[in-house]
């Protein structure tokens, strides 16, 4: 099970690895450059490493699939099929369904006997075959005849008998094997390829006693050995060379008896040489060369570029980094005691002030030595919990591929900020939203290719989603250049079902938050993608659960862009403590541009009520909590007040009113969710030093707060409460 545990976990990097060389085939394309083949072998190993690995756990399914992939891939490295956008598309869609098939197996879902028969078919018409043949064959559950007939090899360690042609001649291969350094540093071993061939007959494998040298002279990061491999087998030559198929660069063969040249690959004969090997096994030796070079190669992967394609590199300057994976049950644990000991630390810091202890220098200087160790441990406990949102935004591609399907559009999907780092606990719970939001990109927003020709649209059709970080918060924005919020028709559908009076006049920003309301659907019939009436506002509710908020612009016949803003963390946040009107509240310090007491000559009085703050030429609203809370009646006199200038994620500016301001502090934050529900204006609570729980105020919501929004009047809490 542990074993089982770590290949699917592999299996999330391989397929990682697959997306990238993807997209830079896809950017060369574009460009207009020749395909990368370093990039296609990556994208190559990717793939035949997914399969070795299902094979050994009976992941049929899997591996047939995998394999009809890895055939096609064969072919374009091989330059017998040409890269093109065609080409290019069909990878994509096996790479969403090899996903598909991976995540079944690790959930251990049972898979339709004909799952990626399509793709199959069109994988196999690109490698010159009949794919509807090779259609009937997969959904008769038989193998096609084009060499598709791959049979998993469940794990074993038991003795295999020769599988060989009945009648055939057993014969005796004889080789040497020598390892380059880099096989080790890449994370792999030679033991590998033995036990792979021992199941293709009886092997005896030898140390050649003249290639070792003395361990004073011997160098760390090279191979002294070269091993003398005897093979008696009934198998063809090209079973013996699928064991090292797809393997180039790191290890040389030299056949003592030579191998027939009839019976190899037509490929094989035209040039056949001493063969040199590429090995993407994983490792049982820990050489010291592995962690001279680990970390080069792991960067050449990210950027779709392999080892063997860098001769010049000099890999034992580079240091690799050594990870461990940790049960995430684990890093709560540890969030959860990192709260409670910021906790402790303001409460023994407030009972110091409450006992009138005099703060000695030693005193004060072990405080701040506490509250830095206490920070420091916070910063790197979520350090770990952090993930880039790239692995998010590559199913999001998948997603958006197949509801382009399903809509009969093209639709480019792209990306940026991927490398922007979310808790790993909000990237789990945005793949609901996310797939919501991007299907009614495409169902709703994005226009068929004739409609965009009719409107004089020439660029494609395209979703952009993209992330960043910005005051203290995640920025994650879903675009699309279609015709934008039809607000009419919107506004007619919500009169039409009672949402909103029939003689209601508003604004464009209402029109659009009608979205938002439980029911409603703009779609006409109902399809694979939409039409239920059920979706905006469970997203709006799914956003809402993780501290954020969904806001929507739209421009018509340019596009429509939603915007989503989330906590970067969901455990400690800095907070300025303030009180209004009696109550003690925290507002984000991420938010807080500056603090002000303004002049009374810098006040200005509206029509309607509203005051305003001039500071620095701009005019700024002013924003009584205590009034928007309904802590009193009335807002207070503003000379009396304090202000906070908060800034919200789309750069408009609020000047909060408070009464005083106590101090700056981090807190933990706890959710009212679970326990209680969601309170506009309010994104979560903490406790004090002094065990009072005081509101985290929402800058955004609580400048936002309509009459209905607001609660019954609240009174001021009194001691015995």
């Amino acid at each position: 099970n542990d074993i089982r545990q770590t290949f699917f976990q592999e299996c999330e990097e391989l397929l990682e690895a697959l997306d990238d060389g993807l997209a830079l085939l896809r950017d060369a394309l574009d460009e207009g450059h020749d395909e990368d083949v370093e990039t296609i072998n990556a994208v190559f190993r990717s793939v035949h490493s997914i399969k070795g690995g299902a094979a050994a756990f009976g992941l049929e399914s899997l591996v047939r699939f995998a394999h009809r992939f890895e055939t096609t891939l064969d072919d374009l490295r091989a330059q017998r099929l040409a890269l093109s956008a065609d080409v290019l598309e069909v990878c994509l869609r096996a790479a969403d369904q090899l996903a598909e098939l991976v995540a079944a197996g690790r959930d251990g879902k049972d898979v339709a006997p004909d799952a990626g028969a399509l793709v199959i078919a069109k994988l196999i018409h690109l490698s010159g075959g009949d794919s509807a043949h090779a259609f009937a064959s997969l959904t008769s559950e038989r193998a096609g005849d084009d060499g598709d007939s791959y049979t998993p090899m469940p794990m074993s360690f038991d003795p295999l008998p020769l599988e060989g042609d009945d009648g055939a001649e057993p014969q005796r291969l004889t080789f040497t094997f020598t390892a380059q350094s880099r096989l080790f540093a890449n994370g792999h071993d030679p033991v590998h390829l033995f036990r792979e061939m021992s199941e293709l007959g009886d092997l005896t494998v030898t140390v050649d006693p003249r290639t070792l040298v003395d361990l004073d002279v011997v160098a760390p990061d090279t191979c002294a050995m070269t091993w003398t491999v005897n093979l008696t087998t009934q198998e063809a030559e090209s079973a013996i060379w699928e064991v090292f198929e797809f393997v180039e660069g790191l290890c040389t063969i030299d056949f003592h008896d030579a191998v027939p040249l009839p019976l190899l690959r037509p490929e094989q004969a035209q040039a056949y040489r001493p063969l040199t090997l590429d090995l993407t096994s994983i490792s049982l030796i820990a050489e010291s060369a592995t962690d001279a070079v680990a970390s080069q190669d792991a960067a050449r992967a990210s950027t779709g570029k392999t080892a063997s394609g860098d001769t010049a590199a000099k890999p034992a300057a580079v240091t690799a980094k050594a990870t461990v994976r940790v049960d995430l049950d684990h890093v709560d644990r540890l969030i959860n005691v990192v709260g409670e000991l910021v906790i402790n630390q303001a409460v023994l810091t407030q009972c110091i002030k409450a006992a009138n202890i005099p703060m000695t220098t030693a005193l004060s200087s072990s405080l701040d030595e506490f509250m830095a160790l206490a920070r420091e441990i916070q910063e790197g406990v979520m350090a770990i919990r952090a993930q880039s949102v790239k692995p998010l935004f590559q199913r999001m591609a998948r997603i958006a591929r197949e509801a382009a399907d399903i809509a009969g559009k093209t639709v480019r999907f792209e990306t940026e900020g991927e490398a922007t780092e979310v808790d790993k606990t909000v990237i789990e719970r945005l793949v609901d939203p996310l797939t919501h939001i991007i299907r009614n990109a495409v169902d709703h927003g994005l226009e068929t290719e004739e409609k965009r020709r009719a409107v004089g649209k020439t660029d494609p059709a395209t979703v952009t989603l993209r992330a960043a970080h910005r005051s203290g918060r995640v920025l994650i924005d879903v675009s699309d250049n279609g015709a934008g919020i039809n607000r009419s028709r919107v506004l007619q559908i919500a009169m039409d079902k009672g949402l909103v009076p029939p003689d209601a006049v508003l604004s464009d920003q209402e029109i659009d938050k009608l979205l938002f309301l439980p029911g409603f659907s703009t779609a006409a019939t109902v399809t694979d993608l939409s039409g239920r009436g059920v979706g905006m506002d469970v997203v709006r509710s799914a956003i809402q659960k993780l501290g954020g908020r969904i806001n929507i612009t739209s421009s018509p016949g340019t596009g429509t862009t939603m915007s989503i803003s989330l906590p970067l963390t969901l455990a400690v946040l800095d907070g300025m403590v303030v009180d209004v009107a009696g109550q003690t509240m925290v507002v984000p310090i991420a938010t807080i541009v500056e603090t002000i007491r303004p002049e009374p000559r810098d006040l200005h009085k509206l029509a309607g009520g509203m005051t305003v703050v001039a500071v620095r030429e701009r005019f700024i609203p002013i924003v009584d909590l205590g009034h928007v809370f309904q802590f009193r009646a009335a807002p207070s006199a503003p000379r009396d007040l304090v202000y906070l200038l908060v800034e919200s994620d789309h750069e408009q500016m609020w000047a909060l009113a408070v009464d005083h301001i106590h101090d700056q502090r981090q807190v933990v934050i706890k959710g009212l969710e679970g326990n209680y529900g969601h309170v506009t204006g309010i994104a979560a609570a903490t406790i004090l030093g002094d065990g009072k729980v005081a509101l985290i105020i929402d800058p955004e919501e609580a400048v936002q707060r309509t009459d209905d929004d607001l609660p019954p009047p609240m009174q001021p809490q009194t001691e015995e409460r």
